[in-house]
């Protein structure tokens, strides 16, 4: 393999690695109703990707650049979704079910969280439903939390395209997440 093969692999699967990425994180800005960011990042998706195929479907007498071509999708696809971990833009809609109602949406409304409570019957007696909308990059904490003061508790997460409320917690979004906030 000469240089030039070379450096054209590496081309193709870093073009891969950047469209298929973007298109993983405008795929969720898509359901989270943040359409001018899906537009941009569609577009340089779109972009990046035309030339990364050009090349492939212009040389087809090089195998190894359909080979670097499926590596960089390959790629892209777990990096994109790091990426989006990592950003944990959005929210969750968290529903635990425990037997420690009171105390523990007192502790949780100790880290900010607004937590309502809805009191039930389950199999074993009372059972308390704690309700609360969370920023994502605040419900590991939270669970933790959790499951820290009742092992036994149950939750179920969903996903929150929209709320009404301004402020999950008490303070704002700030830096690079204030910008990335919905259009």
């Amino acid at each position: 393999m000469n240089t030039m093969v070379a450096l054209t692999c590496l081309a193709i699967i870093g073009a891969r690695i950047a469209d298929v990425s973007l298109g993983t994180i405008r795929v969720v800005m898509i359901v989270q109703g943040r359409r001018m960011l899906a537009w941009v990042l569609g577009f340089f998706e779109v972009l990046i990707w035309l030339f990364a195929a050009a090349k492939v479907l212009g040389n087809l007498d090089q195998p190894i650049y359909a080979i670097c071509y499926a590596l960089g999708f390959a790629t892209g696809n777990y990096i994109g979704l790091t990426i989006e971990d990592w950003l944990s833009i959005g929210s969750r809609a968290v529903r635990i079910f425990t037997r420690l109602g009171p105390d523990l949406a007192s502790a949780l409304r100790e880290t900010g969280a607004a937590v309502t409570e809805f009191t039930g019957r389950g199999r074993e007696g009372t059972v308390y439903e704690l309700y609360t909308l969370v920023p994502r990059r605040r419900l590991r904490p939270l669970l933790a939390l959790a499951r820290e003061l009742d092992p036994r508790c149950f939750y179920v997460i969903e996903d929150a395209r929209e709320a009404s409320s301004a402020s999950l917690y008490r303070q704002e979004s700030t830096g690079w997440r204030a910008i990335i906030k919905k259009d």
